[in-house]
C-alpha cells in the first residue's frame, strides 16, 4: 500500500510541477515581509490542501468528477463548469503562462535588451514546437518529462537549502500591499494562482488510471492507499513552496525593484541561481525553464483538445490544438504580469465552486444530501463569488460592504458561512441522494 502510494504520489508530483508555479511563493516572500508565516500559511492551504482534498476526492470515484457533478447538481452545470476549467487550465492561462514563465525567468536575463519583439520571437518558436509535438505526443516526450523534472526539482531544493543557508540571517522588508493587513487572505487568493486546484479535477482521472494498472486486493487498499498518495503530493508541494517563500522573504531585493512592476518572483529564482551557482548558471537554468515549461504546454494542448473532442465531437482534435496553440501564443504575447492580473476575478469565481464541489462529494460520502440542497449551496457560492468580482471591480461600495460583513471576509472566504448553510440545509431536507459506490474490479 504505502510503496504503490508513494510511486504513484512520485508521478503525480510530477505532473503537477510546472515551473509556472514557481513564481509565487518567491514573490509572496518578497511582498509580505515581516508577516511571512501568515501568508504562506493560506497559500499552502489553497495552493496544497485544497488542491490534495481535491485530487483525493476525485479519485475515491473512479467515474471522476464529470458523473458527481452531473448526478449532484445537473449535466449542463457540469459541462459549463468543465468547460470554464479547462479553458483556464488551457489556453486562457497556463499555457500563456507557462511560455512567458520560460521566457522572463529563462531567457529574458541572457538578453542585452529586452524587448516585445524578442518575446514575440521566442514564443513563436516555442508554440510552433509545441503544436508539432502535440500533433503526435511520443514518448520521447514524456522521457524528457520524467528526466528534466525530478532534475529540475532537485535544482530547485538546491538552491532552496543553499539560498536558506546564505541569506536565511538577513531581516526580511517590510510587509506591503494587503499583506500588512490581511496576510493570510492574501496568501490564500496567491494560492489560487498556482490553479493546482483546478488541475486536479482533470489530473484525478490520471490518478484513477495509474492506480487501475497498479492493482489492489481490495476496496480498502484502494482508498488507503489514495490517502498516501495525497500525503506524498502534499508534503512534497508544501516543503518547495515554504522553502522559496523563505527564500524570497530573505533574499536582498533592491528598493527600485519592489516598487517596480518586474515581477518579484522572476526576479528572485534568477539572481538567487546567479548569486548562489555563479553566473553562469543562468543558461543552465534557462535550459531546465524552458523545457519543463514546454513539457507542460505540450501536455496541456493535448489534454484540452481531447476534453473538447470528447464533449463537442463536431470538431476534429486537430482543430482544437490548432486554436488553442493560437490563443495561447497571443495571450502569452501580452507578458506574464497582465497574464496573471486578468486571471485573477476568473480564478476568484472558479475557485469557490470547485471548493463548494469537493466539500459537497465529500459530506455525501458520509450522509444523504438533498439534490435541490445540493444546487441550492452551488447557486450561492458562485452567486457570492460573482458579486464579490463586480464589488471589487467596479469598486460598489455598498456590494463590497455587504460582502465584507459575511463571517470571514476579511479571509477572503466571503463564501464560506453560504456554503455551510448550504450544505446543512441539503442534509436536512428529505429525498436525500446517497453517494455513489464502487466495487473493485
Amino acid at each position: 500500500m504505502f510503496k504503490k502510494g508513494s510511486l504513484t504520489g512520485l508521478l503525480l508530483f510530477g505532473i503537477f510541477f510546472g515551473a509556472g508555479n514557481l513564481i509565487f511563493p518567491p514573490s509572496l516572500g518578497a511582498l509580505s515581509g515581516e508577516n511571512f508565516w501568515p501568508a504562506i500559511s493560506g497559500f499552502v492551504l489553497s495552493g496544497v490542501g485544497i488542491a490534495v482534498l481535491t485530487l483525493i476526492i476525485g479519485t475515491l470515484n473512479p467515474k471522476g468528477y464529470v458523473s458527481e457533478i452531473s448526478r449532484k447538481i445537473a449535466p449542463w452545470f457540469a459541462t459549463t463548469y468543465l468547460v470554464a476549467l479547462y479553458l483556464s487550465i488551457g489556453p486562457f492561462f497556463a499555457i500563456p503562462r507557462t511560455a512567458t514563465t520560460a521566457y522572463e525567468v529563462g531567457i529574458a536575463p541572457l538578453l542585452a535588451g529586452n524587448s516585445q519583439w524578442s518575446l514575440l520571437l521566442f514564443t513563436l518558436c516555442y508554440f510552433a514546437a509545441a503544436y508539432l509535438i502535440s500533433l503526435n505526443p511520443s514518448k520521447i516526450l514524456d522521457l524528457v518529462g520524467r528526466i528534466l523534472t525530478p532534475l529540475f526539482a532537485f535544482l530547485i531544493v538546491v538552491l532552496v537549502v543553499l539560498g536558506a543557508a546564505k541569506y536565511g540571517s538577513a531581516s526580511p522588508m517590510a510587509a506591503s500591499g494587503t499583506y500588512v493587513n490581511a496576510a493570510f487572505g492574501t496568501g490564500f487568493l496567491e494560492g489560487y494562482n498556482t490553479l493546482d486546484a483546478l488541475a486536479s479535477v482533470a489530473f484525478s482521472v490520471i490518478a484513477v488510471e495509474t492506480m487501475n494498472q497498479l492493482g489492489f486486493a481490495s476496496k480498502r487498499e484502494y482508498v488507503s492507499t489514495i490517502w498516501v498518495v495525497g500525503v506524498v503530493v502534499a508534503l512534497g508541494f508544501s516543503a518547495l513552496y515554504v522553502g522559496l517563500g523563505f527564500l524570497g522573504n530573505h533574499f536582498p531585493i533592491p528598493a527600485e525593484v519592489m516598487t517596480s512592476d518586474v515581477n518579484k518572483g522572476v526576479y528572485v529564482l534568477s539572481q538567487a541561481t546567479q548569486a548562489i551557482f555563479g553566473p553562469s548558471a543562468q543558461i543552465f537554468l534557462a535550459i531546465m525553464v524552458t523545457m519543463t515549461c514546454f513539457t507542460t504546454t505540450v501536455g496541456l494542448i493535448v489534454s484540452t483538445s481531447e476534453f473538447f473532442v470528447k464533449t463537442f465531437p463536431q470538431l476534429g482534435y486537430k482543430v482544437y490544438a490548432t486554436l488553442f496553440t493560437l490563443i495561447g501564443f497571443g495571450i502569452a504575447n501580452i507578458g506574464l504580469s497582465a497574464i496573471i492580473a486578468y486571471s485573477i476575478p476568473v480564478l476568484e469565481i472558479l475557485y469557490p465552486i470547485t471548493i463548494a464541489i469537493v466539500l459537497l462529494v465529500m459530506v455525501n460520502r458520509l450522509v444523504p444530501l438533498s439534490k435541490i440542497g445540493m444546487q441550492l449551496t452551488i447557486a450561492l457560492v458562485t452567486s457570492v463569488a460573482f458579486a464579490t468580482i463586480i464589488g471589487k471591480q467596479f469598486n460598489l461600495e455598498g456590494l463590497n460592504k455587504l460582502i465584507n460583513a459575511l463571517p470571514f471576509a476579511d479571509a477572503s472566504l466571503p463564501w464560506l458561512v453560504p456554503a455551510i448553510v448550504g450544505i446543512l440545509f441539503s442534509i436536512c431536507m428529505p429525498d436525500g441522494q446517497t453517494a455513489e459506490s464502487f466495487e473493485m474490479e
